[in-house]
């Protein structure tokens, strides 16, 4: 169980949003590269890191950011989601030194370009299923598809798609703990690795999520609970170490 360390960005600052506003955003740091440098230095094995103007202006904002981090650690994988919407942005990221780009609204849009995209770049692809109610979300959470998040993934899973990223959207940046019924359904659903995103607040959930692992659930991203200190990175990657024998 991998705990990664999220650094959402908005207009060059790392924050947290609640639910996905633009509006509700709290500013953590104004320093990307030192926010980087305290997870690496937690003990972080993969960065997480969203552009979130990218995700509503549809192309990418902040890759000034993401890309002093890879230089700086050039062997730390890093993933990267937001304003990902053609191939020109996907190489542009790998030969930067991101390790994986992150296909969401894309992904909802037009299916069809998460298997062109996995066949050009295979094993760099992720998608992420932002999901409220079970019903995937676009547009930087603005707006609600019909389709549902498991039918979504088996499309995906045949694709050859690396992982899926699943965020409960009422529990994102809302500490109220990880939706573990919701993400264990679906990495049952599918054969390849699940990452639980939204709304992990302390090592409760750590525990939990290490209990049905073995559901295909591989990771765990946690943003707002690290940053406010009810969850330590470094325990918390402790723990899920020794629960999961590594």
């Amino acid at each position: 169980m991998l705990l990664i360390p999220a650094i959402d960005l908005k207009d060059g600052q790392c924050v947290r949003l609640k639910q996905g506003r633009m509006e509700d955003a709290d500013v953590f740091s104004g320093d990307v590269l030192a926010t980087a440098t305290r997870w690496v230095e937690a003990g972080c094995r993969r960065l997480h890191m969203v552009d979130l103007n990218g995700a509503f202006a549809g192309e990418p904002v902040n890759a000034k950011a993401v890309l002093e981090v890879t230089k700086a650690f050039p062997n730390l994988p890093v993933q990267i989601g937001g304003g990902i919407r053609d191939f020109d942005t996907i190489q542009r990221y790998l030969d930067a030194g991101v390790s994986y780009v992150i296909i969401g609204t894309k992904a909802a849009k037009e299916p069809e370009f998460v298997a062109a995209a996995c066949a050009k770049f295979s094993g760099k692809i992720i998608v992420g299923l932002d999901a409220q109610d079970g019903m995937v979300a676009i547009n930087g959470w603005a707006e609600i598809t019909e389709h549902h998040v498991i039918d979504l993934a088996k499309r995906f899973e045949n694709d050859g798609v690396n992982e899926i990223i699943y965020t409960d959207i009422g529990r994102d940046g809302m500490m109220q703990g990880v939706n573990i019924e919701a993400t264990k359904a679906l990495a049952e659903a599918v054969n390849i690795p699940i990452i639980a995103s939204g709304g992990i607040t302390n090592l409760d959930d750590i525990r939990g999520l290490c209990a049905v692992a073995g559901s295909g659930i591989s990771g765990a991203i946690t943003g707002r609970a690290i940053y406010e200190g009810s969850l330590d990175f470094a325990q918390g990657q402790a723990l899920a170490d020794q629960l999961m024998g590594r």
